[in-house]
């Protein structure tokens, strides 16, 4: 596969978990310094690793949560929230795997975490999330 078309099939992939307004906004918000940043995004993460057929988008998603509970990373936490939902994830899963991190990352990852996935979840149970949230 050509790597524009690892980038363009990464986009498509892109958009469909995390959803078309939470990529565009994050392409508009792209200038000269981190397009190159956007396009490797693009190509490799969505591109290359989310494309797999090895995993579930599901079991992507639990995971991608847990990694960024231990890299303390909120912000990019509640697009995959969103995105885990988006992808079938219960409120349930995504709780149960902030949980089993807890011992692995400790309790003041794990309370970030929760305080980020819990912003999406009640939104989300509330119906009053939209795509242009988180």
């Amino acid at each position: 596969m050509s790597k524009n078309t690892k980038r363009n099939r990464g986009e498509s992939i892109r958009r469909e978990v995390m959803s078309d307004v939470f990529v565009d906004r994050a392409l508009a918000n792209t200038n000269d310094f981190d397009a190159p940043l956007q396009e490797m995004v693009m190509e490799t993460a969505w591109g290359n690793v989310w494309d797999r057929d090895d995993l579930p988008r599901k079991t992507r998603s639990l995971i991608t949560i847990a990694m960024l509970a231990a890299l303390k990373c909120p912000q990019e936490l509640k697009g995959h929230v969103r995105g885990a939902l988006r992808n079938g994830c219960t409120k349930d899963e995504v709780r149960g795997v902030l949980l089993h991190a807890l011992p692995y990352i400790g309790a003041p990852a794990t309370l970030d975490a929760f305080r980020a996935a819990r912003e999406i979840v009640d939104a989300w149970d509330d119906s009053a999330v939209t795509e242009s949230d988180a």
